[in-house]
């Protein structure tokens, strides 16, 4: 049964933005509302996310009309639709003022300047999300926009005939409104060398990194001549089993945070041509963890590694399509890459005849729209998909059922660009870098109270300590408190383990992890119930509501912080039990990770409470 959206039938503008992805009706007209039309065959659904973006960004929200006019030439019960478009944060499903300043208030950011901001904001505009649809512009609160090395943090949008998205940082609440004053025109941010957020530029010993600020990143030819595209010709002289030996050897694991090991996935990938030809190659890069933004720092100032990174394993796995899905708060990193994915595309490097030779590859660019749970690589196949971004049970695994049902090879921004330097100098020799059981090396995020914040590459096996040097210790007060590892979904570690090895193993035997690699150092001047409140307030906005353990567990554990921070006497002598007994059931019963580590930082900062109230009074604990 079809099912249609009362209301108004779009206007100029909702066609038109519909239009831009799906090109020009060539049949049909509208008639009591009803979009009469030759209908597409259903598998146009994987273009929904991409109409919901352009509508977005033309009227400022997604509109009944528009929606409905979608779903008309998409062949979706717009009931479907609604479902999808109301999933996504950065979304509107009711009108609002075409300028909306989103003001960052995670953790970084907290301890930044983030609340002052927000005060400002909220005595000009009024509460946030609070303007009429009348007004000229709005503001609201945001979750992580990684840009943590430059806190505090905001992305004003424009919607519009000609739309554009700033992110400012470091911001105030005047320099925001200035950017939201003349929404016609977008605002020029102040350059941001790359050094700011990549202190070690220019050190030889850089192996990721080493492109950075020695280049234009939307320059080939800068590329080219800094090496680029020789491991892409080094593969296709290797061919594609010998890559992937390669890869094995390399010992290369998964840099997201689930540390599988790649040369595996690859290989299970490559061995399904035999019973399914069809196969496809998916680049997480969307970047959501709180503390996290060492993938944009990738993806803006050296793209077309990325780019090769992944025609390289496409090439090697037998993947012909490849997708990017990058977070849709990184409007800096989207541009640079699709500029990126047409140069490559137009010299030769991406599409058919790869290098002259009978070779196919390309690459499509996805943009999220705010939904942290789509970094989970089954959510992220559905948000591609035209669905919900909702996980899906595993098994099967999507090596064998991935992305359109088909086996998929999925890595992250920080895995690929490892594959050209193994593909160049050897996987034995990449083994040969770091820990056995941690090779090669590591990007780590630092932020929050350090002198010089952003990300330094370092081998596997350096210490917690030895980072925070690197980053020329702990800034504010200059007495440590603690510091969260792996963003909110880590451990917050004490001072006596600042010996630990930031090594996969190494975190792993104090019971923390690794994860996205956040190193968050905090003062003895932060009062970390808020930021345990936060990351509640964080994980139970986030879930995205498919499971029970993690819909009703994110909001009990916010709940049960809030009685045993706020002082009330009713339950909180309870609180920390109720608080166990949550964190558990979440970790053993929820589909997917965000339900299984929503309670982690905070369990191991109770863990450490004494420990760190100690030291905000000035004492140190006895041994």
């Amino acid at each position: 049964m079809d099912l249609h959206i009362a209301g108004q039938p779009p206007e100029r503008d909702e066609r038109a933005a519909v239009d831009s992805v799906l090109g020009p009706l060539q049949f049909g007209k509208l008639e009591s509302h009803h979009l009469q039309q030759e209908r597409p065959a259903r598998s146009q659904r994987h273009l929904l996310l991409p109409v919901l973006h352009a509508i977005n960004c033309r009227i400022g929200w997604i509109s009944p009309g528009a929606l409905n006019y979608a779903c008309g030439r998409l062949n979706l019960p717009p009931a479907e639709a609604f479902g999808v478009a109301d999933f996504y944060g950065l979304f509107s499903m009711t009108p609002r003022p075409r300028v909306v300043i989103h003001v960052c208030d995670d953790i970084a950011c907290l301890m930044r300047g983030a609340p002052a901001i927000c005060e400002h904001l909220a005595g000009r505009l009024g509460p946030a999300g609070a303007a009429k649809p009348s007004a000229k512009l709005t503001w609201l609160r945001s979750p992580c926009l990684g840009l943590c090395d430059r806190a505090p943090a905001a992305l004003v949008s424009a919607a519009g005939r000609e739309p554009w998205e700033c992110a400012l940082a470091p911001t105030s609440a005047d320099a925001l409104l200035a950017a939201a004053e003349q929404p016609e025109r977008r605002p020029e941010p102040p350059p941001v060398a790359a050094s700011l957020s990549v202190p070690q530029q220019g050190q030889q010993e850089l192996r990721l990194l080493r492109r950075v600020g020695r280049l234009q990143p939307e320059s080939l030819e800068d590329y080219l001549a800094e090496g680029g595209y020789e491991a892409l010709r080094r593969a296709v002289d290797l061919g594609p089993e010998r890559v992937i030996r390669e890869v094995i050897d390399s010992r290369l694991v998964g840099r997201g945070g689930a540390a599988f090991p790649a040369g595996r996935k690859w290989e299970a990938v490559y061995r399904a041509r035999s019973t399914q030809p069809a196969r496809y190659l998916v680049c997480n890069a969307d970047e959501s963890e709180p503390g996290t933004f060492k993938d944009r720092v990738i993806m803006e100032e050296d793209p077309f590694l990325l780019i090769e990174s992944m025609t390289i394993a496409g090439l090697a796995t037998g993947c012909e399509q490849g997708f990017l899905y990058i977070r849709g708060e990184y409007p800096v990193a989207f541009e640079r890459l699709s500029h990126a994915v047409r140069q490559a595309r137009k010299h030769g490097f991406l599409g058919k005849q790869i290098l002259n030779l009978d070779l196919s590859f390309d690459i499509e660019i996805r943009r999220g729209a705010g939904a942290y749970i789509c970094g989970e690589e089954t959510a992220l196949f559905n948000s591609i998909e035209g669905y919900r971004g909702e996980p899906r049970n595993k098994p099967p695994f999507p090596t064998e059922v991935g992305l359109f049902g088909r086996p998929t090879l999925v890595n992250n921004v920080e895995t690929l660009v490892n594959v050209p330097g193994i593909v160049l100098w050897g996987g034995r020799s990449f083994a040969g870098i770091g820990t056995p059981g941690s090779t090669g090396t590591k990007l780590f995020c630092l932020s929050g109270h350090v002198a010089r914040p952003g990300v330094y590459e370092v081998p596997f096996g350096a210490s917690l300590a030895s980072l925070l040097d690197l980053a020329g210790g702990v800034a504010g007060t200059g007495r440590l408190q603690g510091v969260l590892v792996g963003g909110a979904a880590g451990t917050f570690l004490s001072p006596r383990e600042l010996d630990t090895p930031m090594t996969f193993e190494g975190t792993r035997a104090i019971g923390a992890a690794l994860g996205s690699a956040v190193v968050m150092p905090f003062d003895d001047s932060v009062d970390l119930s808020k930021i345990l409140l936060r990351i509640a307030a964080f994980f139970r906005d986030e879930s995205c509501g498919q499971c029970v353990p993690c819909r009703v567990g994110t909001v009990r554990q916010e709940e049960a912080l809030s009685r045993l921070f706020g002082g009330h006497a009713e339950g909180v002598g309870q609180a920390p039990l109720q608080l166990a007994e949550i964190g558990q059931v979440m970790s053993d019963a929820s589909i997917c990770g965000l339900g299984h580590t929503a309670s982690s930082a905070i369990q191991s900062a109770l863990a450490r409470w004494a420990e760190f109230s100690d030291l905000r009074q000035g004492s140190v604990p006895e041994d």
